[in-house]
């Protein structure tokens, strides 16, 4: 599987986006861009041909080429993709990613924010880029990097869990409930989890709660109470129990200690 290194902590800088139509004025197209990847998400069945690498293309199936790369298509009829031509940075962290992949799960997403990019181009070329970003995110992320060894990142079913975590902070959670949502047993869980994370699953749920807390309490106007339900914590004196342990003083005091949130007031003197 050909492979190019790209890196996509930073937007791209997208000089066109498009819906490209080949195939009626002739069956063959050999190109290159000499300065600007192409991502393509297909809609037809094609042969196509990157710096001599053979690939097949499929509906549904999405490429990302580099530039100067000699690209070669053999059509069988008239052609749509969805397009975007862009330059990409070179700093930052580098990700393989497949020059051909299958969109899979992702086209439908990977569809719309392509046709959104489109759509905005000719007024709102910001958002267009925005929009371009994320669907390079989400093709960098189609497949999972090839594992190197056993520290090269914690168990998928511990991934799992922190996702179904973060998504439920609000809600009551249990051990056995995590363990459930990431397909594996209780106790294989807590054992996953320690020796990824160093701590158990109740106390990462109490660290991220507290801490979303802090976040509340600091930067907005939200009642004392809203914020402890919006935590998972809805008793008030179990979260001001939580808080002191957790954070090192009582919600109030955490408040206070914040900088100034608009439509809070500072207690300053106006001049």
């Amino acid at each position: 599987m050909l492979e190019v290194a790209v890196c996509l902590d930073e937007p791209p800088v997208v000089a066109n986006v498009g819906v490209g139509v080949h195939g009626p004025a002739g069956h063959t197209d050999v190109f290159r861009l000499p300065d600007l990847w192409q991502l393509h998400l297909y809609r037809y069945e094609a042969d196509l041909t990157v710096d001599g690498t053979p690939h097949v293309i499929r509906p549904g199936r999405v490429s990302l080429v580099p530039p100067a790369t000699t690209v070669r298509y053999r059509y069988r009829g008239r052609s749509e993709h969805l397009y975007a031509h862009l330059r990409l940075s070179s700093g930052g962290a580098l990700r393989s990613v497949p020059v051909v992949q299958d969109a899979g799960p992702e086209l439908s997403m990977l569809s719309a924010l392509m046709l959104q990019a489109i759509a905005a181009w000719p007024s709102a070329p910001v958002r267009a880029a925005a929009e371009v970003w994320a669907a390079l995110w989400r093709v960098g992320h189609l497949t999972p990097p090839v594992p190197q060894g056993p520290r090269d990142g914690p168990h998928q079913a511990v991934t799992a869990a922190i996702s179904y975590i973060e998504s439920r902070l609000a809600d009551p959670l249990t051990v056995p409930e995590v363990a459930r949502a990431a397909g594996i047993s209780h106790n294989h869980l807590t054992r996953l989890f320690r020796a990824a994370t160093g701590e158990t699953v109740v106390a990462y749920i109490r660290q991220r709660r507290l801490a979303r807390a802090r976040h509340l309490l600091r930067e907005s106007t939200l009642s004392i109470s809203a914020i402890a339900a919006a935590v998972g914590i809805p008793d008030l004196q179990a979260f001001n129990k939580a808080c002191r342990r957790e954070l090192g003083a009582s919600p109030r005091a955490v408040r206070e200690t914040a900088r100034p949130v608009r439509g809070r007031s500072s207690g300053w003197p106006v001049g």
